[in-house]
């Protein structure tokens, strides 16, 4: 399945069915009065966050969503039937921005959340409504309401315990397919990674969600490479793991370009809990490893660790220190009261 993360979706409610002007004509009854019926609401457009999807490949093929118009009233003070709603599924960890893909609408984050895009018109009014004592027999009923019209950007933001960061070819996927089941692309070429991939991680019998988006470069914040149309996807971490090319002959470099388009991106970003790893340490001697180290901690200003995705050193000790990070939210999680939603 394709991976799509940002659709544009036209929507429209339904506009509430015309009251009916009627009067009661039956044999005997000579003044029957009034008894036009009330017409039906419009559908509303409702957007509901479920389980089970991951991208929003469907909006890719239905853009256009319309909601059911109400039925006219009729005679007898028949009310005319509402029109059908219609609802949107998208995956959890969508949010649904106005036309300037700006103004935030709703952020789904839970599934079965629900959030109301487009009321339906209201029925308009049959005769019935309009009798008085001074006018006993009125001839006007009220049009129903037309519906709502409106076009709307989901942005799906997946939802993920950690997020690896790093330069193209710095061994993000690697890592990932070393300690989870996931199987994302690897070769030895940058920009390998297309799509964020994501891939549920096991230490010390716990486990968490760790997604893989693809490589940043200098100027990403600008629209270089695949620019940072990414990051979004490792917003709503709880940690971020850093992992620097120790190949590189310049890392502590390569550390300041990731650092500077994350805090070019959101200032939110460069606020998270970090985990900084050297990878690729197999292929380097001692020396080596040691001056990069070095030179890596006294560029970022805290601890490096050392870490091999090919050979799996150190992976252990880098998925603890990510559980460290994230331990404390999943604690915090559930000693908060579930309060109910409502839509």
């Amino acid at each position: 399945m394709k991976f799509l993360d940002l659709a544009k979706v036209y929507i429209r409610s339904g506009g509430g069915g015309a009251g009916c002007v009627s009067f009661r004509r039956e044999k005997f009854i000579e003044y029957g009065g009034p008894d036009g019926g009330d017409g039906g609401n419009g559908g509303d457009v409702w957007a509901e966050a479920v389980e089970g999807l991951n991208t929003l490949i469907d909006f890719r093929y239905q853009q256009h969503f319309f909601a059911k118009s109400g039925q006219h009233g009729m005679g007898s003070q028949m009310t005319g039937k509402s029109g059908d709603d219609i609802t949107l599924k998208v995956p959890v960890g969508t949010e649904i921005l106005e036309e300037d893909e700006e103004t935030v609408i709703a952020d789904l984050t839970e599934p079965g959340q629900r959030v109301l895009l487009a009321r339906g018109g209201n029925g308009g009014w049959g005769n019935l409504h309009f009798k008085t004592s001074t006018n006993r027999s009125p001839r006007n009923a009220n049009p129903g309401q037309p519906g709502v019209e409106r076009t709307i950007w989901l942005r799906l933001k997946l939802i993920a315990d950690a997020g690896l960061v790093g330069l193209p070819n710095a061994g993000k996927s690697t890592f990932l397919a070393a300690v989870s089941n996931a199987r994302p692309k690897i070769a030895d070429y940058p920009f390998t990674t297309l799509h964020p991939n994501l891939g549920v991680v096991g230490i010390d019998g716990y486990e968490f969600v760790m997604a893989d988006i693809p490589g940043l470069i200098e100027g990403a914040s600008e629209g270089r490479g695949l620019g940072d149309q990414f990051l979004g996807h490792v917003e709503r971490s709880n940690v971020l793991l850093h992992l620097v090319d120790g190949t590189s002959e310049d890392v502590a470099t390569d550390a300041r370009t990731i650092l500077t388009e994350l805090e070019a991106y959101s200032p939110v970003l460069m606020k998270k809990p970090r985990v900084t790893a050297l990878n690729k340490i197999d292929a380097l001697d001692d020396e080596t490893i040691a001056e990069r180290r070095a030179a890596l901690e006294a560029e970022i200003g805290g601890p490096v660790l050392l870490m091999s995705g090919v050979a799996k050193l150190g992976v252990t000790e880098v998925l603890r220190a990510l559980w460290t990070q994230i331990e404390p939210t999943r604690r915090a999680a559930r000693s908060e009261p579930e309060a109910p939603w409502q839509p």
